[in-house]
Parts: structure tokens; C-alpha cells; sequence
């Protein structure tokens, strides 16, 4: 029973590692959709329209030649295109606040997502409020204070990017719910269909409103397209999902939090950012790596014991 026991106790860390790992490769790469973001002249709402488009026919044409597409019940569908209408949602605030302020300042934005998950979850799940979660959060929505009141040029850009936050929380503890209905890849296909969906019925209002606007990507646009939707979606959200049905809905969101390093280290050197970028900023941002860095370890430290999953 004692080798049995360090076995199992072996096995659950190494799960634990690898969950942990996947969900930072996941983040890298969501990282880069900020970079990409605003290297597309697209208006935000045609950006993610055609990057859903891509996405989903993709995954399709894949299912369908593995043999992998379920047979899913209507409401599971009718859920999943319920809870894509909400990515395609969160998509639109992102890219609108990385066109209102810039990628650093957008980024850092999700941060909050740690603060905003540890009050929503509990309402939607009906669980306690857990405070060490909302601790750690609150470092994370100081971080953005500090960033909001030294930088009044950014204001709308940071509001619309505390809604991409909200958005991304609440799709993540639904996605939470349906790991346990539905695999990976038809789940990101259904959702991801659910947001197309959405914005096709929305892109007529747009039209309307602004019918000189750019509609067309422009030939580089296309290579950049390709890649965030193939390999900064499918692979992406793929490893976050497999990451999250061994972690908790709050560990994901707050691991988001490190979304900022990954895309600001690429936007300093692309586009110097780090040049527009006031002292405030640095010091809100340290709160948000601290407040990460504070979770990863107790994560770690509380899976020590054969537990495996949160």
C-alpha cells in the first residue's frame, strides 16, 4: 500500500506539471494574438469575424476526416454555441481595446481576471467565497489602478479591456462545466461556430453604419490571419482546456495573468512600446506578477498531496 500510495503521489505531480505546462504554452500563444491584433488593419469586430471563420472550417475539415465530430444533444449544441457567442464577445473587446490604447495596456488588462473570478465563480457555482482568492486578485485590479491613474490616455482602452476580462472569466468556468460533455476540439469547433454565428447577424449593422470601412484583409493580412487562428486558437485553447480539467477555474485565469509578459516582451520589441509607457506602469505590473507568482506556488505546494485535480 506504501509504494502504491508514492506512486499515485508521483503520478499526481507529474499531471500536475504537465496541466501546469500546457496552460502556459496556451498563454504564450494567446499572448501573441495581441501582437497579431494590431498588426491587421481590420476594424475589430471584422478581425475576429474572419479569424472565427477560419477557425471553425478548420476544425470541421479535421473532425470530419479523423472521424472525431460526436454526435452531440441539441442542448449541449445550443449550450456551446451559447457560451462561443460569449468568446466571440471577449474577442471584440480585446482587439477593440488593443485599437483604442495598445497591446501592453490591453494585456495588462486581463490581469484583473484573477480578482473578477474569484467573485463570479462562486455565484455561478453556488460555493463559498474563497478570501485568499480575492487577495490575490485585488494585487492584480491595484496593479491596473495604479496603471488607470497614471495614464488617463488610455482610459477607454483600459475599460474596454476590464470588460474583456468579465467575459473571459465567465466563459471559463461554462467551459469548466462541459469538459466533462464534450472533447476538446468539437467543443472549440461548436463555440467557436456559436461566435461566427453571432457576428454574422451583427456584421449587416455594421455594414450599415460604416460601409467604407476595410471589409477585405489585405494579402500579408491573410498569413497573419492563418496563423492566430491555427495555431494561436485551436492549439492554444486545446491545451488550456486539457490543462483546465486538472486545475481550477481560478488557477487558469490567474496563470492569464502572465498574458502581459509573454505579449509586452513582444510588443517592446516590435513595436517599443516600453517608450510610451509611464513608471506607473511598471509598478501596477509588478503587482500583477507577484499576485501570479504567489498562486503558482501555492498551487504547487498544495498539490503535494495525491490530489489531482482542484
Amino acid at each position: 500500500m506504501g509504494l502504491l500510495f508514492w506512486f499515485y503521489c508521483i503520478l499526481n505531480f507529474c499531471v500536475l506539471k504537465l496541466s501546469l505546462l500546457q496552460l502556459h504554452a496556451a498563454v504564450f500563444l494567446w499572448g501573441f494574438t495581441g501582437v497579431l491584433g494590431r498588426t491587421i488593419q481590420l476594424n475589430a469586430v471584422v478581425l475576429v469575424w474572419y479569424r472565427l471563420l477560419i477557425t471553425v472550417l478548420t476544425l470541421l475539415l479535421w473532425l470530419f476526416a479523423t472521424r472525431q465530430l460526436p454526435r452531440l444533444h441539441k442542448q449541449t449544441v445550443l449550450q456551446l454555441l451559447g457560451i462561443g457567442a460569449l468568446v466571440a464577445l471577449h474577442w471584440v473587446l480585446f482587439y477593440g481595446s488593443i485599437k483604442c490604447s495598445n497591446v501592453s495596456i490591453t494585456l495588462t488588462c486581463l490581469s484583473s481576471a484573477g480578482f473578477f473570478t474569484a467573485l463570479i465563480e462562486p455565484l455561478l457555482l453556488r460555493k463559498a467565497i474563497q478570501l485568499r482568492e480575492v487577495g490575490l486578485g485585488c494585487l492584480g485590479i491595484f496593479g491596473i489602478v495604479l496603471i488607470f491613474h497614471f495614464d488617463p490616455s488610455y482610459q477607454l482602452g483600459i475599460v474596454i479591456g476590464l470588460g474583456a476580462a468579465i467575459t473571459s472569466v465567465i466563459f471559463s468556468i461554462l467551459n469548466k462545466q462541459m469538459l466533462e460533455k464534450v472533447p476538446p476540439k468539437p467543443m472549440i469547433m461548436y463555440e467557436l461556430g456559436g461566435g461566427w454565428l453571432l457576428l454574422s447577424l451583427f456584421m449587416p449593422v455594421l455594414y450599415g453604419y460604416q460601409p467604407h470601412m476595410q471589409w477585405y484583409p489585405a494579402l500579408s493580412d491573410w498569413l497573419w490571419l492563418l496563423l492566430m487562428s491555427w495555431l494561436c486558437t485551436i492549439v492554444a485553447m486545446d491545451l488550456s482546456l486539457k490543462a483546465l480539467k486538472h486545475l481550477s477555474v481560478f488557477t487558469q485565469n490567474l496563470t492569464l495573468n502572465l498574458e502581459p509578459v509573454y505579449g509586452m516582451i513582444l510588443a517592446f520589441a516590435i513595436y517599443h512600446e516600453n517608450q510610451l509607457l509611464s513608471k506607473g506602469f511598471y509598478v501596477g505590473f509588478g503587482l500583477i506578477v507577484l499576485s501570479v507568482l504567489l498562486q503558482m506556488r501555492f498551487v504547487v505546494k498544495k498539490h503535494q498531496t495525491p490530489l489531482i485535480a482542484e
